[in-house]
């Protein structure tokens, strides 16, 4: 595709200018993007692979903040299925406490779509681009953005790794994804911590669609969500997941990057165990790899938030930490975020003043209507938790398999005594001053 503007608007030779510039062809930078341009903003995104080929995420997305910027994507968009069930199953090595809701309401009603859907990355991000350029802006893929342009403290442009690369517009917004090269180099960003970053990895695997609905008691149409907690990540940090597509199913595992450096197990090591682990096993047997990607979340949260604003420039996405690590939440809010951002830069526009005060009041006035920062805020010190806290990935899923398990098991036992059983070994496995010390901090996380 070329990099040259569909109109050119340089007043000096080889000097490209645009309205707004979009560094990153993710969710946030496309929303962004497809905003901007249906208000007749003259729109550019550097994307420094493909859309879609470079970005990775779970797997689950939201009705409510892809539809405030693509009304009705349903029906055309490659969405894969409804999901109508989510789980939790707390692992150990050879047993699954499993909780789970299922609601017909998760489906379509009349004229309500779905509550959300699983995706394929690689389908959407095309999808989602299509929809910006069918609206006005130019994508320019393999462009590495390699820092900011300035004018005191104004960001003008960008530089980029083309020749003849300066990229000139009055209003830049950020959706660089979790490494944070442009956010630095600006000041809006500080170090960010290994215990601020997951590393997830995931495999897509083929399945007959028969098979897929057969092992998770769905018919065509229909998907599920399973969240696995525990052993599924040795201990260390961590949560996997499995959902199901329609002729695939996708399963991954993120965990902590603090306890990755600090072990010896590699993250293709850790998803090949947890495929390996006996209830995952049967779920996913005779999958065929069709795509294998590792990608780097932020889960720094409230805590890590960058400066989303400063004078011409706007930050969204991951590149703003805006994840919501407890709810699996990351593609909506960076949807929301971008889509905020394109507002704010069309107000911008409009009033003609790209200044800090003025970008900072109309985004943190959008904000207000998402619950993106009032989440962040919420839980701000929900990563701390499981930090401070590890027998919630060891102690407390054992303890529970072992509860389970002595109360199904008919031993002869009265229930009473199985009831003292289980006492003991709560006992045994952490002191009365330890569980109202955990309890204590998990009521101040929520």
């Amino acid at each position: 595709m070329s990099s040259q503007p569909t109109t050119p608007a340089a007043a000096v030779p080889d000097r490209l200018e645009y309205d707004v510039i979009i560094v990153g062809g993710g969710c946030s930078g496309l929303a962004a993007a497809t905003t901007c341009a249906r208000a007749g903003l003259n729109t550019i995104v550097l994307e420094r692979g493909k859309p879609g080929n470079k970005n990775v995420m779970g797997g689950v997305l939201y009705t409510k903040s892809t539809n405030d910027v693509y009304p009705e994507f349903w029906r055309d968009a490659p969405v894969e299925r409804p999901v109508l069930e989510q789980n939790l199953w707390v692992l150990t090595p050879d047993s699954a406490v499993k909780v789970g809701y299922r609601s017909q309401k998760f489906g379509e009603q009349g004229d309500q779509p779905p509550n959300c859907f699983t995706v394929l990355r690689s389908r959407m991000d095309n999808w989602f681009a299509k929809q910006a350029t069918t609206a006005g802006a130019l994508i320019v893929p393999n462009t590495t953005v390699t820092e900011p342009i300035r004018d005191g403290s104004r960001v003008v442009g960008v530089r980029t790794s083309r020749p003849l690369g300066d990229v000139y517009a009055p209003v830049t917004i950020i959706c660089e994804g979790v490494n944070p090269q442009l956010t630095q180099a600006l000041g809006m960003q500080g170090e960010i911590e290994t215990h601020d970053m997951s590393s997830c990895t995931k495999e897509v695997l083929a399945l007959p669609p028969q098979v897929i609905q057969d092992r998770f008691h769905v018919v065509p149409g229909e998907g599920v969500t399973i969240e696995l907690f525990g052993d599924s990540s040795a201990g260390m940090l961590g949560m996997g997941w499995i959902y199901t597509n329609r002729d695939t199913i996708s399963i991954g595992i993120g965990v902590s990057l603090d306890d990755y450096i600090k072990s010896e197990i590699t993250p293709y090591d850790m998803l090949q165990r947890l495929k390996a682990h006996p209830m995952v096993a049967p779920l996913v047997d005779g999958g065929e790899v069709r795509e294998y990607s590792s990608h780097m979340i932020p889960e720094g949260g409230w805590r890590k938030l960058p400066q989303l604003y400063g004078d011409g420039v706007m930050v969204c996405g991951d590149a703003g930490m805006l994840v919501n690590a407890v709810h699996r939440e990351g593609s909506n809010h960076a949807t929301w975020s971008g889509k905020i951002a394109g507002e704010t830069a069309i107000h911008a526009h409009e009033v003609r003043d790209f200044g800090k005060k003025t970008l900072a009041h109309y985004y943190h006035h959008l904000f207000k209507d998402v619950p993106t920062l009032q989440d962040l805020r919420k839980y701000r010190y929900a990563m701390e938790f499981p930090v401070k806290h590890r027998s919630v990935t060891n102690t407390y899923p054992d303890l529970a398999s072992y509860a389970m398990r002595e109360m199904l098991t008919m031993d002869g036992a009265t229930k009473r005594e199985k009831e003292f059983r289980i006492l003991r070994q709560v006992l045994r496995a952490r002191s009365i001053f330890g569980y109202v010390y955990d309890g204590l901090e998990s009521l101040r996380m929520i």
